[in-house]
């Protein structure tokens, strides 16, 4: 008899794990659909014609015909070519300088202890409640006295200069998970400060640097406002700056939403070269202590 009731208890045990997992696999596969439709929907209307996007049903997916006349008519209107070119150079440089700055400053805070280390922090972290707005004015006068104006060098130095507290942050946390018997067996060896950052702790810091990479490549190629201020020739536009603009006269949907596919493409590539390392450090980010 208690065998018979063990069983039984088992094998409800067992069809209630059954059913669960099924609403928990079941929900999730719903919510991936409703997150991923819309970048499938764009896709596939940058191949659609207009007539297409306001006349199917948005259900419908496959483009009939496929055509690659929107790619065309953008083609026409701006040079992708150079404004592709100028947003994947700044998002490739900035991210360079941003991780050289705010990698150092985060070395500092996590390792050199001097007096004010928690107040300097605490502070840096205290302008992110400050809006970027309120240094745009005095931003744009240093770049015009410095003879920056329409000039790619207006966005680099204030990223280099001004580095990112996400990315201090970021870096910090993750470098006081690095063992100190690294550093100190270095140290021991006769290397100097910079050397352990260099070649001890920056190498054992892949995660952290793609995560930074990828957070400020995304952010300098979808960057519009310092951009639409500093570049006011068309030379130097970025790809974001002209679909911006282009959004603003631009009346065939099938245009835009094919000047979005190239927009999001950089992103989404980026992203799946780096995934890995994007993951893996934002589940070990932020459980050290400040």
């Amino acid at each position: 008899m208690e065998a018979k009731l063990k069983v039984k208890k088992h094998m409800k045990l067992k069809y209630k794990k059954l059913i669960g997992s099924i609403l928990y696999n079941g929900f999730m596969i719903l919510l991936c659909i409703t997150l991923i439709f819309p970048f499938l929907w764009t896709f596939a209307s940058a191949f659609k014609t207009n007539y297409q996007i306001y006349h199917e049903a948005p259900l419908n997916l496959i483009p009939r015909p496929f055509t690659l006349e929107n790619f065309i008519a953008l083609a026409k209107i701006y040079d992708i070519g150079r404004m592709v070119f100028n947003g994947l150079y700044l998002a490739a440089v900035i991210p360079l300088c941003s991780i050289f700055v705010s990698s150092m400053a985060a070395f500092a805070l996590a390792r050199l202890r001097f007096k004010g280390n928690k107040i300097i922090f605490i502070l840096l972290l205290s302008t992110m409640m400050i809006p970027s707005y309120v240094t745009l004015i005095p931003n744009f006068a240093i770049m015009v006295k410095l003879g920056l104006l329409n000039s790619h060098w207006a966005l680099i130095l204030r990223a280099a200069l001004s580095g990112s507290v996400t990315a201090i942050f970021l870096f910090r946390q993750y470098f006081l998970s690095i063992p100190k018997d690294l550093e100190n067996a270095a140290i021991i060896d006769g290397c100097s400060w910079a050397g352990v950052f260099f070649r001890i702790v920056l190498p054992n810091s892949k995660p952290v640097l793609a995560t930074v990479a990828i957070l400020t490549f995304r952010g300098t190629w979808n960057a519009y406002l310092w951009p639409s201020i500093i570049l006011q020739k068309d030379t130097q536009w970025t790809w974001t700056l002209g679909l911006k603009l282009l959004s603003e006269w631009e009346t065939k949907q099938s245009i835009l939403m094919a000047g979005s596919v190239i927009s999001i493409l950089p992103i989404l590539i980026i992203y799946i070269l780096f995934q890995k390392h994007f993951v893996s450090s934002q589940m070990s980010s932020g459980f050290t202590g400040v």
